[in-house]
């Protein structure tokens, strides 16, 4: 069986390594070369490029995927879509949801995939009904972690509710390289034994087990692997595809993947790398084996921005306490994975809890809103005496989040309407209010600059 493999570099490859600041222009120089090698999709929006773009290139995220659309004539593209929260950090109204889903597959994308940072699947079935109405292939997700309520037997009930929502097909999304070699084995083996749709598997090199992960995965019979360009390889990024490519030649796995035009993509993305290392913005750093992850369950990106938070208070000796305290939060917590925007909730309230030298005196509030419902269901039981002192007498929230919200584009169309000049402005504005009025106002500019101290998904964990 020949195993098809979907190429990371232009998300999340430098999402995970350089916070995302590829540009358009260093993507479409190399685009027709991509088109060429046989790939099964390029993933290539979502994620946190729709924020980078607005908050750092002076680019509009949709023109990108309108130009990359136009390079790409043999090979689908692929984005990574947050559920009801979309790209964004909140849940939207459904209104919003359908509109974005609708343009994203208007301006080009072929495949979505689709997850909730707490697998709580009432918060991707818009996203997965849009993405069927409008024609594109809707991938679900199950945010792989480990504790002790995510058994086997769960990820495989999850698996068949997904196909059973009408899922085109299944994606195990290991955000922080938990997924070990024989782990992957026995997963992919009884997911095969228990679901019809394809399966892809999706993880990330931090903890080093990204490689044999995949041989496992492969001999198992998953039908998809995530890979990157070797120059964007490793680290908190994915396996190298050219590595993956070789290993199955002349085998039944084969990829039938051009060799000859990967060699030609990584040299061109060498140069790209090395520009980012001499600006500093590739941190060599990043590119080792964080064993963190494996005893904290702490991706290596979410480690780097705890480290940042500390570092602000002048307290990074307390780094180990608060690598010990985030599993008593998540236990709290009900175990949520940690993946946006779980990980940055979870990781900021153990700095606080630390810090105070007292849990919970401190809260933000992301951690209320998370203790009233408004995220989801956690997929096991919060602390209940927690909850309480945190909300109070108030009900938590049992319903579809999304339920409580009115219908808010037309309102947010209004808002901006002085600045729409394309038909997906509004939807930017959505995401994004105040980087997007920013943007328009300064949509001509050569250069653009936009400081703010808001926590984002590339600082956290990338995703």
């Amino acid at each position: 069986m020949s195993v098809k493999i979907t190429e990371t570099i232009i998300r999340d490859a430098h999402q995970s390594l350089i916070a995302t600041r590829m540009t358009t222009p260093e993507m479409l120089e190399i685009a027709e070369v991509l088109d060429e090698i046989g790939y099964h999709s390029i993933e290539c929006w979502g994620g946190a490029t729709f924020d980078s773009c607005l908050r750092f290139l002076n680019e509009d995220p949709w023109e990108r995927l309108k130009k990359l659309k136009e390079k790409f004539k043999k090979t689908k593209l692929q984005m990574l879509l947050r559920g009801q929260n979309l790209v964004g950090y909140r849940h939207y109204a459904d209104d919003v949801a359908e509109e974005f889903v609708k343009k994203a597959i208007d301006y080009g994308m072929d495949i979505i995939r689709i997850f909730d940072a707490l697998n709580d699947y009432r918060n991707v079935s818009k996203a997965l009904e849009s993405t069927k109405k409008y024609g594109a292939h809707a991938q679900v997700c199950i945010s792989y972690t480990i504790s002790p309520i995510h058994q086997l037997t769960e990820f495989i009930h999850e698996a068949k509710a997904i196909e059973d929502m009408g899922a085109d097909s299944l994606c195990i999304k290991d955000m922080a390289g938990l997924l070990k070699p024989f782990a992957a084995f026995e997963l992919i083996s009884e997911l095969k034994r228990n679901i019809k749709i394809p399966i892809q598997l999706h993880t990330h090199y931090t903890t080093g087990f990204g490689s044999m992960t995949y041989l496992k995965a492969i001999e198992a019979g998953v039908d998809v692997v995530d890979t990157a360009l070797s120059p964007f390889a490793l680290g908190s990024s994915q396996p190298p595809t050219e590595t993956i490519v070789s290993t199955l030649e002349n085998t039944q796995y084969a990829t039938n993947l051009n060799m000859k035009l990967l060699n030609k993509a990584a040299e061109y993305f060498k140069k790209v790398r090395e520009k980012y290392l001499k600006n500093g913005i590739l941190d060599p750093q990043i590119l080792s084996v964080d064993v963190n992850a494996l005893y904290y369950q702490v991706p290596g990106g979410m480690l780097s921005n705890l480290i940042s938070q500390l570092k602000q208070q002048g307290a990074e000796d307390k780094l180990e306490d608060v690598l010990k305290e985030i599993p008593r939060v998540r236990k709290d917590f009900g175990y949520p994975p940690l993946v946006t925007p779980s990980s940055q909730i979870v990781g900021t309230q153990a700095v606080l809890n630390v810090l105070a030298g007292e849990r919970y005196k401190m809260l933000t509030n992301e951690t209320k809103a998370y203790m009233r419902g408004e995220y989801g269901m956690p997929p096991g039981e919060i602390n209940k005496e927690l909850q309480k002192k945190i909300i109070g007498d108030d009900k938590p929230i049992t319903c579809r989040p999304a339920d409580n919200i009115k219908n808010e584009l037309q309102m947010q169309r209004e808002a901006v309407k002085e600045y729409i000049e394309t038909d997906t402005d509004v939807l930017t504005y959505c995401m994004f209010p105040q980087l997007a009025i920013d943007y328009f106002k300064n949509r001509n500019a050569k250069k653009y600059k936009y400081d703010s101290d808001l926590v984002i998904e590339n600082k956290v964990y990338p995703v």
